[in-house]
């Protein structure tokens, strides 16, 4: 069972980078070496299992770097140690948190299971639970929990999902902290939190928005952190099509507050250890729907598809279409116009790396290149930015043809 474990961190190299293979192995290492006496490692971590770990998490990787020089380097030291040490030499266009405003993501983020996760963390720390051979992998779970906040915290750059991998995690911790023989005062302090969740949600729900709209989604949502930083439109759905989903959600958060404080007076009747939790849990899932439908929202608001359709019905034979700013503010303009996009003044994103590359450079045109090719060809512009900061509205005969979720699309002159 470990080997494939170790196989799944291979795989998750493959999606990710190196670093989501070896960062586990190394945190259970960690965990083993602080055991008094420590397990025998070749059961913890199996030959075959850190073999196969390795060819998959690092193989492809090594294969890229000889096809395409650099992209080792890119991907884990500018992606990674630079960008710790806020050096990057290809940055992007996010704006970092704060590490108070991170920490207070990664908590609230994961709430409630992260109140019960630093419960199990802190008795593990107090029994001093790192010298028992039986309490490894709660200590590897919980150094890896750490480990991710320490690192971040530290980093001169973060965004709001840096703390998602650590996620699993607190999950599994929060498990054991409900499992204690006593859990009563565990239910007490859930129960307070859900009531203050209900409390500042109904207010916030009440009220005009800019609250909510400013202290959650100006800190959680890296577009509009981003689109705020360049004095920008949010690219986020308004207040009104949110504020019946935080209602429910604060209804939500209330009867579950309610049934826990019932539970805890009708001890003993109730057992607690079993009744809590299950409270708890359901809470959340009745939470889901609001979450799902948010996400819903967000995504039919920023997607390109209402954009690449007008552009579709319009684009002739030898046009350009061409997307001012980095290609990830509508990255699936491609799949649905049909159509590669030229990347207008987009090198400062996540392509910045590949820009470089010398079979790229017909689609990455400077300003210069796109007023050059405005006068040649039919140029069709899609862009996220206001006529105020956008090349394309300064185009000689630009015709803004409409503006589709927050994207407007620019066209040659009706005479060409």
């Amino acid at each position: 069972m470990i080997g494939w474990g170790l196989v799944l961190f291979g795989i998750a190299g493959l999606a990710k980078d190196p670093l989501g293979a070896l960062a586990p192995p190394v945190v259970i290492l960690a965990a083993l070496a602080l055991a008094r006496p420590a397990p025998p490692r070749a059961r913890w971590l199996p030959w075959p299992g850190v073999a196969v770990c390795v060819v998959l998490g690092i193989g492809w990787w090594i294969m890229t770097e000889f096809r395409t020089p650099g992209t080792l380097w890119y991907v884990v030291v500018d992606n990674k140690i630079l960008n710790v040490l806020g050096a990057r030499v290809f940055a992007d266009e996010d704006v970092p948190l704060s590490a108070g405003e991170f920490l207070s993501v990664a908590w609230l983020g994961a709430l409630p299971w992260s109140l019960a996760a630093v419960v199990t963390i802190v008795r593990l720390l107090r029994a001093r639970a790192w010298r028992r051979p039986a309490e490894t992998p709660w200590i590897a779970l919980s150094l890896w929990t750490l480990v991710i906040l320490a690192v971040t915290v530290l980093s001169r750059f973060r965004l709001p999902h840096y703390g998602l991998p650590m996620y699993p995690a607190l999950a599994l911790l929060a498990a054991r902290a409900w499992c204690a023989p006593d859990t009563r005062w565990l239910a007490l302090v859930h129960a307070a939190l859900l009531g203050v969740l209900s409390v500042v949600g109904t207010a916030l729900a009440r009220t005009g928005g800019q609250g909510f709209m400013s202290a959650v989604i100006g800190v959680t949502d890296v577009a509009t952190r981003k689109t705020r930083m360049t004095g920008e439109a949010d690219p986020f759905p308004t207040w009104e099509t949110l504020q019946p989903l935080v209602a429910h959600a604060s209804l939500a958060f209330g009867l579950g507050a309610l049934v826990l404080l019932i539970a805890l007076a009708l001890r003993p009747r109730v057992r607690t250890s079993s009744v809590a939790p299950g409270v708890v849990a359901l809470v959340m899932l009745a939470v889901m729907p609001d979450v799902a439908t948010a996400l819903g929202t967000m995504s039919a608001h920023r997607s390109a598809r209402a954009v690449a359709a007008a552009v579709m019905s319009r684009l002739g034979e030898g046009d350009v279409l061409a997307h001012e700013g980095p290609i990830e503010q509508s990255g699936a303009l491609e799949w649905y116009s049909g159509r590669r996009p030229v990347i207008v003044d987009g090198r400062r994103s996540v392509l910045a790396f590949g820009a470089t590359r010398p079979e790229s450079a017909p689609f990455f045109w400077t300003a210069a290149e796109l007023e050059r090719a405005w006068r040649r060809q039919r140029v069709w512009i899609v862009t996220t930015r206001s006529p105020a900061h956008s090349l394309a509205a300064r185009l000689p005969g630009a015709r803004l043809i409409g503006t589709f979720g927050g994207r407007s699309l620019y066209g040659p002159p009706e005479s060409r």
